[in-house]
């Protein structure tokens, strides 16, 4: 990357530049009084073509300030407000050819500068928001206002609901201790009622079309039909329906019958995670650390890809209103352009500032190195989530590994954890998200082949290239599962990155049903809480947003437009949620592992006592009280 420091100029970038590639309000260029890019049609920014060029297919021009009325060009054409109007024109413009050559923009609306660029004016008047006196919404109050305290007020409100989330989820998590069981049944319970009624519905609708003259005629009959509706007024319908449904009750009540002890351990799992977060509870807080980390990473990332991209000179390229014209996209030079008969073959098109390149080895090796920078944006991402797993895992196996709890529990455990994740285990950490990096670098080149090979009419291409990313995903995702373990075994025993993925993958495999159910239960329930949270955060955002809460009805405006702001909060709160429920989550694996090793390593004598909660024990000794009269009998 060093490469990328050395030739990149970030002013590129971060300054606005024109149509023709020169700084706007730079010294020592022909724009230093002029700070400001003015569009002239801002509405092309939107374009595709944008993607292409990264470049806004529109004329730009520095000017020295933004417009401050509306105006069109055929109003303001043999009018007093020429004068004003042609400011926002390019220079030496003939005014014989202002239309034919697009000099200058067909109309300019009240702007304000935002990062050097005009932007649109929006203000409310009369209980209206207006751009250019043209009405958007209306306030329901009918107050002038700004949009900035719209923008203020209804930030504030995001904030407040996320600070809620916040302690929400901090809430949540600690009243697991006492609720997990309760929630666990109540869901299953649910469940079993709800597949209940739908066979009772399905009976019942089979049971009246069964008379019914026309309803007896077989689903192969009738054959292959869009409209579905047809499929419901046969009686066959409803009894393949009442199977299937009956088939599923069964399966989940021998589950339950058969799995109930593992359940339990998994209740009471949750339980112990609970209680332990209630005595680490600087774990919750974690995930700053983790979030300002990754910050440093994306910063990093951003800045080099600036530094790649800003590398070399200005290449122009042809862009043109017609999307089927021959010359679009290729490069052009702006001073012999008007020679051409590129403007006659494609009328309107412009030679325009595209991006900065060049013909160089190092040019040519540009996308190259845009990938290695990803490649080392992925390592370091990764590298980052391995840190904090590993760190949480070592403060929660303090926890368990405790005899007398909470009285031998380190202090500090957290920091400790940190510590020893940072002087012993960066080399493992890096090895595996080494691993991870490699596989999703692979899924993104494939990414870019697919959206390459989206027009080709080589079916095989395709499908093999489906399959691949099928295949890398799948192995992706599996090798964050073992790499989770794995940096649990690390922050328990210290060992090296291949042996405790080995020691985790058998210890798993030795434990397979106990680990399906916990992940499932666990899984379920963590997503119950962030879908509850979430959703009463939503809620309550939803009252505020359209002013049904009457303690506050006069304070907070009205706005006609509240998704915007609603969909945000629970966004938002969603994210905040899955935070604080990451750290549960990790702790209930940490945990699992080392009840799981716990169980192996020791048998409750007084010489190996066990090192689980009393809690954990007791359902441990039922269970083996259990099989052995299963045994015996």
């Amino acid at each position: 990357m060093f490469s990328a420091w050395i030739h990149g100029d970030p002013r590129k970038v971060v300054y606005p530049t024109d149509s023709h590639g020169q700084f706007c309000g730079q010294k020592n260029t022909p724009n230093a009084n002029k700070a400001i890019l003015f569009y002239f049609n801002m509405l092309k920014c939107a374009s595709p073509a944008v993607l292409i060029n990264l470049q806004c297919p529109t004329t730009q021009l520095c000017v020295s300030k933004c417009p401050d009325r509306f105006a069109t060009l055929l109003d303001a054409w043999n009018s007093k407000n020429w004068e004003y109007y042609k400011q926002f024109c390019k220079p030496g413009f003939e005014i014989s050819k202002v239309i034919r050559d697009e000099d200058c923009p067909s109309m300019i609306v009240p702007s304000r500068p935002f990062l050097q660029r005009c932007f649109p004016d929006f203000i409310t008047r009369d209980g209206l928001l207006t751009v250019a006196n043209q009405t958007l919404f209306k306030d329901g109050e009918n107050k002038e206002r700004s949009v900035t305290v719209y923008m203020c007020l209804y930030t504030l409100c995001c904030c407040s609901g996320l600070v809620i989330t916040m302690v929400v989820s901090l809430l949540f998590i600690l009243l697991l201790r006492y609720t997990a069981g309760v929630l666990l049944w109540l869901i299953v319970f649910c469940a079993i009622t709800a597949v209940g009624y739908g066979i009772w519905h399905c009976y019942w609708e089979y049971s009246t079309l069964r008379g019914k003259p026309g309803t007896n005629v077989t689903i192969s009959d009738i054959g292959f039909h869009t409209d579905f509706s047809i499929y419901l007024k046969i009686s066959e319908t409803w009894l393949i329906f009442m199977i299937s449904l009956a088939a599923i009750e069964t399966i989940i009540v021998v589950i339950l019958i058969f799995l109930r002890s593992r359940l339990r351990i998994a209740v009471a799992l949750l339980k112990e995670g609970s209680k332990a977060i209630s005595y680490i509870m600087s774990t919750l807080f974690y995930p700053i650390i983790t979030f300002f980390l990754l910050a440093i990473c994306i910063a990093y990332w951003a800045v080099t890809a600036v530094f790649l991209a800003s590398s070399g000179y200005a290449v122009y390229k042809v862009t043109s209103p017609d999307d089927k014209c021959m010359y679009a996209n290729i490069t052009c030079n702006p001073k012999t352009f008007s020679q051409t008969n590129i403007t006659k073959v494609c009328p309107g098109s412009q030679c325009m500032f595209a991006f900065y390149g060049g013909e160089s080895v190092y040019h040519r090796y540009i996308l190259v190195l845009h990938l290695c920078n990803l490649f080392v944006f992925l390592w370091l991402v990764n590298f980052t989530i391995a840190l904090g797993q590993c760190t949480l895992a070592g403060a929660f196996a303090s926890y368990y590994w405790a005899l007398k709890k909470p009285n031998d529990i380190p202090a500090c455990p957290l920091y400790s954890s940190f510590s020893r994740a940072i002087c012993y285990h960066t080399g493992s950490l890096a090895f595996g998200s080494l691993i991870i990096a490699v596989v999703q670098t692979v899924r993104i080149v494939l990414e870019y082949l697919d959206q390459k090979l989206k027009g080709s009419q080589n079916a095989c291409a395709r499908y093999l290239l489906c399959c691949l990313k099928c295949c890398f995903w799948c192995l992706e995702n599996f090798l964050k599962f073992i790499n989770r373990n794995a940096y649990i075994m690390i922050a328990i025993y210290g060992k090296s990155f291949c042996t405790s993925s080995k020691d985790a993958f058998f210890l798993l495999m030795r434990n397979v049903i106990r680990v399906a159910v916990l992940d499932k239960v666990t899984d379920f329930l963590l997503f119950l809480g962030k879908l509850l949270i979430s959703g009463s955060v939503g809620v309550l955002a939803f009252f505020f947003f359209t002013r049904q809460i009457p303690v506050i009805q006069e304070e907070v405006p009205s706005l006609n437009y509240y998704w915007v702001p609603l969909l945000t909060v629970i966004f938002g709160s969603y994210m905040v949620a899955q935070g604080f429920f990451n750290v549960y989550a990790m702790c209930v694996d940490t945990l699992f592992l080392c009840f799981c090793e716990d169980l192996e390593r020791n048998d409750g004598s007084s010489s190996r006592p066990y090192y689980m909660s009393p809690g954990l024990h007791k359902i441990l000794r039922k269970g083996e009280e259990a099989a052995k009269s299963c045994a015996a009998s």
